[in-house]
């Protein structure tokens, strides 16, 4: 019997074949993933289609979701904040919604990337890391013309349009990075622990409260130097500040927190891909 094993296995080198599953180094790696780039968007475009599928607005819900988060938070925290809450509320607030609503989806799906598709995983031999890029491609679908109506309603409340605006576009790009670093390391993580699921709504919502959403970082911290240190430095904040310093007038934003948002997108995406590569040949046994 291991006779016949040992030929079979020297037939399968013979034939340059490979056993499905393993992990390929991670220069191939990065080749195969790009020369299967179609799948990743042909993929997000199905699971963009098939979310919406049952229900009667369809893909309107995408939309339908942030206005109704807008129109509560706005009643609430406007009424709850009072003279506190910034300058320009609605369109911080709506700002503030619009973007993180990408943020939460890209990982809260990239979490569900590799287990929502086990059936996919264990039969074809592919980079599984085109699963949670799909997911991240498919929010990019849903955000686009969600930022249109971002702008469209901002310029409604008052906002002047302005040159300034066309900022927005390199900070979605680095929003877009971070988001599939994030998506990665989401996927692994709940691959190796499946209890993770159950944290993600406490992870999500713990981020939307401390990433000055619907209030001003500088005015909750106040005083305590540590504590403005730590919300100044969630990336997600500095995702915002740029972006509102782009489209709400009277916030601003230096070359610091450029620098800042890049590192954070770029560093993330780096490892996030590594972390996720080096456990490509478990995702077919443990899902």
């Amino acid at each position: 019997m291991s006779s016949k094993s040992a030929s079979a296995a020297d037939m399968a080198a013979s034939a340059k074949l490979e056993r499905v599953g393993t992990r390929p180094p991670i220069k191939r790696y990065l080749t195969d993933v790009y020369k299967r780039r179609a799948f990743a968007f042909t993929f997000s475009k199905y699971t963009l289609q098939a979310s919406t599928a049952k229900s009667r607005l369809g893909v309107a819900w995408h939309v339908v979701v942030p206005a109704l988060q807008i129109t509560v938070y706005g009643l609430i925290f406007g009424l709850v904040l009072g003279s506190s809450r910034p300058n320009h509320f609605l369109p911080f607030l709506i700002t503030g919604i619009v973007l993180f609503q990408f943020i939460s989806a890209a990982f809260s799906d990239g979490a569900k990337s590799i287990i929502n598709n086990a059936s996919l995983v264990r039969s074809l031999n592919f980079p599984r890391v085109l699963l949670p890029i799909s997911v991240v491609i498919s929010n990019i679908y849903t955000l686009l013309p969600l930022v249109v109506i971002m702008m469209i309603g901002i310029w409604a409340v008052g906002e002047p349009i302005t040159w300034a605006w066309f900022e927005l576009i390199p900070v979605l790009g680095l929003m877009a990075l971070f988001g599939m670093g994030l998506a990665m390391i989401a996927a692994r993580l709940t691959v190796s622990f499946a209890d993770l699921s159950q944290l993600i709504p406490f992870i999500t919502r713990v981020a939307f409260y401390t990433s000055g959403i619907f209030f001003s970082v500088e005015t909750l911290a106040g005083d305590n130097a540590i504590l403005d240190a730590v919300l100044q430095a969630n990336p997600i904040h500095v995702f915002l500040k740029i972006a509102r310093s782009a489209l709400v007038t009277g916030y601003t934003s230096g070359r610091g927190d450029w620098v800042y948002a890049a590192c954070w997108s770029v560093g993330l995406l780096l490892v996030g891909f590594i972390f996720f590569w080096r456990a490509e040949e478990k995702y077919g046994r443990n899902v």
